[in-house]
């Protein structure tokens, strides 16, 4: 029997709404939102941009406050602030003086968020080392890549230990070893007890890290949980790659087993129910082509992501 862990994030049919201007009629950006974020969990928080993600956040950060309905981290409501010691928080643009190091940064964060001077060394070598950054620690931070001072900004939301950990799009901008780099480091909080929530439109990214995630889609989450939970089982269709594949072969391939061809070059790209990859297969051996390869395409967060962002532009 698995033990439910306790909730340390609550988003309780949350509203918000905007007056664009004075005098203007209000706009409803968040309609009911509602989801929890259990302990020692990754959480992606998924959507297209404008969908409502950053501000779900800024309510949970306590910036902005709701119109309607409620929203706690640990127990608390977010309007108080005793609590706050307990959350770090990465912005998705965030801004440090380029001509201090990191190691200086990070000691201006510490002193900031109260981290007895006696200790602030040890947690800043503590977390230059979590974010791998110890060997270019001393380097101004105008000379950094942004991946790099993504990962400053993970320290600096950690400078503190807190138990959860809020990061706003942070592999936004970032080339494929930089969001590499931030995905090892999350991976690594985790490892280390916390639990991060994390805003991102990066599919692939929340489909390889995170526990659990919430779709958002204008401003409504419409789907929620595991991902295996509402990801279909099975193969979708195989890409079948062939050569030397006889046209009449090919003809009879597309009538008898339902595969849509296309050309590529001397090659012939053939996308086959899964039924019927193996006869498939068999035909286009026995007619004397070669196999280049065969791809199955899975169901994936991707799908389940654009089937709701489709479902809801049919509905508007």
């Amino acid at each position: 029997m698995t033990l439910e862990k306790r909730q340390v994030v609550s988003v309780d049919q949350v509203v918000k709404d905007f007056r664009p201007g004075f005098g203007l009629r209000r706009i409803r950006v968040l309609h009911g939102v509602t989801f929890q974020v259990h302990e020692g969990e990754i959480f992606g928080f998924v959507g297209p941009n404008g969908a409502g993600k950053t501000t779900t956040l800024k309510i949970l950060m306590g910036l902005i406050r709701a119109t309607e309905g409620k929203a706690s981290i640990l127990g608390r409501d977010v309007a108080e602030s005793e609590f706050r010691h307990q959350i770090g928080f990465l912005p998705e643009n965030p801004y440090f003086y380029p001509y201090l190091t990191a190691r200086e940064i990070l000691h201006f964060y510490a002193r900031l968020c109260a981290v007895p001077s006696k200790h602030r060394s040890d947690r800043v070598d503590e977390l230059l080392e979590v974010v791998n950054l110890s060997h270019a620690a001393d380097a101004r931070l105008q000379t950094y890549s942004k991946g790099m001072l993504q990962r400053v900004g993970v320290a600096q939301a950690l400078i503190h230990d807190p138990e959860i950990v809020f990061l706003d799009e942070p592999m936004s901008g970032l080339d494929p070893i930089g969001r590499k780099e931030i995905r090892d480091v999350i991976l690594s909080l985790r490892s280390l007890g916390k639990t991060v929530f994390m805003n991102t439109h990066i599919l692939s990214d929340v489909e390889m890290i995170c526990d659990r995630v919430a779709i958002i889609v204008k401003g409504a989450i419409r789907h929620q949980g595991r991902i295996e939970e509402f990801l279909p089982d099975g193969t979708l269709s195989t890409e079948v790659v062939l050569a030397q594949l006889p046209a009449e072969t090919a003809t009879q391939l597309e009538e008898d087993h339902g595969a849509e061809m296309r050309g590529l070059g001397d090659r012939i790209e053939l996308t086959v129910p899964e039924k019927n990859v193996r006869d498939v297969l068999r035909a286009a051996l026995d007619a004397g082509a070669q196999v280049v390869s065969v791809t199955p395409h899975r169901n994936s967060l991707e799908d389940v992501f654009l089937t709701a962002v489709r479902d809801e532009e049919g509905e508007a």
